[in-house]
Order: C-alpha cells, then structure tokens, then sequence
C-alpha cells in the first residue's frame, strides 16, 4: 500500500463509497478505510434510497446496482390497538423515468459501491478500525489504523452516527437522547409472489409502507416496511429520549407490530433472517455541526445529514449527495494545493446550493412538531375510530361524518388543540 494518499475517507457506507468513487474517477489517489470485514457488513438500513442522486453520479447505475425494488406504492398507516386507516399512493402508471425510489439492502448495496470504488482506481481496505487522526500542528494529516500511520492531504469522515473522527476533531454533532432515534429491524423472508399479490405491485415493483400510532406504543416515534426482491425489511424507530422516559426498549415494541392485524397479514409464512438494531440522527438542521475543518470534512451520517420530516426518513440520498460534494471540495482544494479550513469551506457552500440544506432549512421545525405525543397516541386512535363509525352499517339513522368527529373527539382533544396542531404541522411538513 501507498505512504501516502491525496485522500483518506473512512467508512465505504453510501457517502463515504460516493466521495471516494467521485475522487478516485477524478484520478486523485484516495483510500477508503472500513472496519466491517466487507463494506456493508455493519450496516442495517433495509429502506428506500430516494431521487436521482446516484443516477447523477453513475449514469444508468440502476441497471447493475444491486438495487431491490422500484417503489411504486406510498403508503401511510394509521394504527389503534386492532385497527388502521391508510393513505396510499400508487405510481406504478408514471413513466419509469419518474423513479421517485429503490429499496435497498446494504450489505449488497455498499459492497457493490465498494467494488465500484476499487475499479475506479481507489484502494479499498477492510477489517481495519481508524483509531485516530494524523496531526500537523492544528491541521488534519492523515488517519491511524491498525497501528499504522498514514498521511494524506485530506480526510473524510464518513464513519456513522457516533462518528470518532468528527470528535476527535471536535465537530461532533451533539447526541442527546432528543435527537436520536433507536431503530431495530428485521428482514423476513418471503416468496416474490407473495409480496407481489399482497403489495399489489408487478415483479420490479415495490413499496414503501410507514406507522403512526400502535407500533410504537403512543410514544415518539413509527413503524416502517418496505418490499424487498424476496424479502420485507420491517422495524420500527423511537426517540432516545422516549425510551428512557418511559424505561422501555425498542425492541421491545417489535413483537405487538408484528401481531397487529394490519401487519400479521401482511408478513404471514415469512422466516425472519436477520435482526439488527441502530442509532439514527433525527435532529434536523440544528443537530448539523461545523462540516469542516482543516484538512478534515464530514459526510452522511457523522455531519447528521438525515431529514426526518413525518413524511419519510431520508438519508442514503443525503449521504450520497454529501458524499459527491466532499469529493467535488477536495478535488478544488487540490488544485490549489490548499486544503486548509478556509478552502474546504467550500463544502458548506455547495451542501447549501444542493437539496441536502435545502431541505433541512425548509424542513428545520419538524423535529419540533415531531415531539407531539397526540401525533402517535390521540390522532391514530382517534382517525382509526372515526373511521370505524363511518363505514358502519348498524341499522340505526347514520350521522354526518362531521357529528361522529365531535362525538369521537369529546374528551381526547379540543378544537383549538386540534387547529394549533394542524397549523404546527403546516409549517413543518
């Protein structure tokens, strides 16, 4: 291996694969460094990877990525303790040049990516863990690995939530139990026809389901599933903080999500083959530190660039996008042979010209919103009962659908509440 490289990143998730492949295509020589025995061994996101980033970034790579399914149905679920009330969206008779997302596994997902680094020119390594940074003076030089020291004009950190370069460096977002949310998953098994017939989606189509209410037991947080080729990544993400309150584990919720009847039909004759657990930044724009220092960037998940706006949680597109804008700084910052704190600030400018602060600014108050505990207690249940009383045919004088919504909302929530909640979450989603 080299002494030296023109970049070090750290961790080959989907930003750190997309900042070194854009390096590496640029012909810098570039490392990227995971502690995971392969790339994608440590990850555990099974969800949706959103809009055309990756496309932008490798033309038609939608054709050889290891991509699941094209999501064609959007689906929001309200849950009681027995029942469910949903929105769905079907867009499987849009032009198939409007993709609007692909489900993703990311153990094949970010080996794929990897390999795509290595034949770009880059050096791939695994199996080995960064244990610090490299310092000249005040200014970023290089990584240490394994014992190992190697200099490089700049580094990347792209190595997850509880990123230890970004404090080592002192950029660290700032964790606390009220912007991170715990989320536990599980991929289960299941015959492609099966998902096909219950979904309603055709053999390259898919979708993207997410819970309000029940699966999380009233407290901050929802439920997700989403159809992959033969399997169903299904879990659920609650605030940190909420578990802690209320002295409960996340996965503690997993088995009453899988038994409501809204989910058990859809997951029957499934096998569950893997089980894992993660840390997810849930912040917003406030939760995002300085991005750059000297010699020093941070992308994905170590800056906290995820928008979890109620609608969708998005975050591979983020890192992606974030990703492409590191590698777009460095290689500036190499032709002035500067990677000082000043030039690497470059890199805030773009993530701002990009959607990536676009959308944290636009959506800046939703986390606020989000620490509504009516939005995932008094609201399902209350749609869910309304609901109940509009479809039923009991042989008494049927009442408007207005008198049944006073009559179910006599004792859970005022009208003022209700319209000072409404207007919170117009100005948030």
């Amino acid at each position: 291996m080299k002494e030296s490289f023109d970049a070090v990143v750290v961790g080959a998730g989907p930003a750190g694969c997309a900042t070194a492949y854009s390096l590496a295509r640029a012909g810098l020589e570039v490392l990227l460094v995971e502690r995971g025995k392969s790339a994608g061994a440590k990850s555990m996101t099974g969800g949706v990877l959103y809009g055309p980033v990756l496309a932008n970034l490798i033309p038609d790579s939608w054709k050889e990525a290891p991509l699941e399914r094209r999501v064609t149905r959007h689906a929001v679920s309200l849950l009681s303790e027995k029942t469910s009330l949903s929105i769905d969206f079907n867009s499987a008779g849009l032009d198939q040049s409007l993709r609007d997302g692909y489900t993703v596994l990311r153990a094949r997902f970010d080996r794929w990516f990897a390999d795509k680094v290595e034949q770009a020119g880059g050096v791939v390594i695994t199996g080995v863990r960064v244990d610090d940074l490299l310092w000249d003076g005040p200014r970023v030089a290089g990584i240490v690995a394994g014992g190992d020291r190697i200099p490089a004009g700049v580094v990347i950190a792209a190595d997850g939530v509880n990123s230890v370069l970004a404090k080592k460096a002192g950029l660290a977002p700032r964790l606390t139990p009220e912007n991170v949310n715990q989320g536990v998953k599980e991929i289960i098994r299941l015959p492609p026809e099966f998902i096909e017939q219950r979904f309603n989606v055709s053999a390259d189509g898919g979708a993207a389901v997410h819970f309000l209410g029940f699966c999380t037991g009233g407290v901050h947080g929802g439920g997700f599933l989403y159809t992959n080729r033969d399997s169903l990544s299904l879990g659920v993400v609650v605030q940190l903080q909420a578990l802690i309150d209320n002295k409960l584990r996340s996965v503690d919720f997993m088995e009453g999500f899988k038994a409501h009847p809204a989910v058990k039909e859809l997951i029957k004759d499934g096998t569950t083959v893997e089980y894992s657990a993660h840390l997810v930044p849930a912040g917003g724009l406030a939760m995002v530190p300085r991005l750059y220092a000297d010699g020093l960037l941070l992308a994905g998940d170590a800056a906290a660039l995820v928008l979890a706006t109620g609608r969708a949680l998005e975050g591979l597109n983020f890192a992606l996008a974030s990703g492409m804008a590191a590698a777009e700084t460095v290689k500036r910052a190499r032709e002035k042979g500067d990677f000082s704190q000043q030039t690497l600030s470059q890199y805030a400018q773009l993530l701002s010209e990009s959607f990536v602060l676009q959308d944290l600014k636009t959506f800046r108050r939703s986390p606020e919103l989000l620490e509504n505990r009516r939005l995932y207690s008094v609201y399902p249940e209350l749609a869910c009962r309304l609901a109940e009383k509009v479809f039923a045919v009991d042989g008494q004088a049927k009442k408007t659908v207005w008198q049944l919504a006073r009559e179910e909302m006599k004792g859970r929530v005022s009208m003022w509440t209700l319209l000072r909640d409404a207007l919170a979450a117009r100005r948030s989603v």
